[in-house]
């Protein structure tokens, strides 16, 4: 998604010849390309896919469906975790902890078919500004609170630095989260301000905001996390430039404050 101008054998070319081992993948460009077209292409490429986003929304009508879709596209990429951003407020609704719970009476029937399918649910927190619309789980102990329901092998957490760097509890929920193997995924992205109009698409390009970086990584190192590291950024001003040149400055700019 941050270079979401580059077709998916743009990015794949790309990836390839700047040394980046995997590439998270979205759900909307793989079925446009089609799925296994999509897994033959990154195999090829000699890639991994890291994580498949994404899953949730577990207030539709159609939820529940479209996440075992989503569970077969990950399997077929030959990525082991879909990321869920599990969805706000109902229309209309006002009650965070009843949509707290349809997230979990979700879980309860998903995990099971992700596990059979060797397929890892990742509980995504987003920013409170997100609870209405989007995810009504905004913290790391709300999303690990809904994880240890279920074993660490079927259902963990995202630990991204641009939902979760407000909260000063993140650390120990960072700590606990390790201790328990939930640690399913780690998204980099920067906080800058002023936020865009509508919010969505502000996430900043690692440096240019306030968010230590390497502070998260060493955090999230020193909770047992092995795993790819991801950077994913929501930024209209990014996607009008160069897509290839983009991803350059992005690898520069990790290598730069992350590692």
């Amino acid at each position: 998604m941050t270079v979401k101008q580059l077709s998916l054998p743009e990015l794949t070319e790309a990836c390839a010849r700047l040394g980046v081992p995997g590439v998270g993948l979205w759900r909307e460009p793989v079925q446009a390309y089609g799925v296994e077209a999509a897994a033959k292409l990154v195999r090829d490429a000699g890639l991994a896919v890291t994580t498949l986003c994404r899953g949730g929304f577990f207030t539709t009508a159609d939820g529940l469906d479209d996440n075992r879709a989503a569970i077969d596209e990950a399997a077929t990429l030959g990525t082991d975790t879909l990321v869920l951003v599990s969805g706000g407020l109902p229309p209309g609704g006002k009650d965070l902890g009843a949509a707290r719970e349809r997230i979990a009476d979700a879980l309860a029937e998903l995990a099971p078919y992700a596990a059979e399918r060797g397929v890892r649910l990742a509980i995504e927190p987003l920013h409170p500004m997100y609870a209405a619309d989007r995810c009504a789980v905004s913290t790391l102990d709300q999303a690990l609170d809904l994880a240890e329901g279920f074993p660490a092998s079927q259902v963990g957490v995202v630990v991204d630095t641009y939902h979760v760097w407000w909260d000063d509890r993140a650390p120990a929920a960072v700590a606990r989260a390790g201790e328990q193997g939930r640690i399913h995924s780690f998204q980099l992205a920067d906080w800058t301000t002023p936020l865009p109009e509508g919010v969505l698409n502000g996430r900043g390009q690692i440096g240019d905001g306030c968010i230590d970086m390497r502070a998260w990584r060493e955090r999230v190192d020193a909770a047992g996390y092995t795993g790819p590291i991801e950077v994913e950024l929501f930024n209209d001003t990014l996607w009008t430039r160069d897509g290839v040149e983009l991803l350059e400055e992005t690898a520069r700019r990790y290598a730069e404050h992350t590692l």
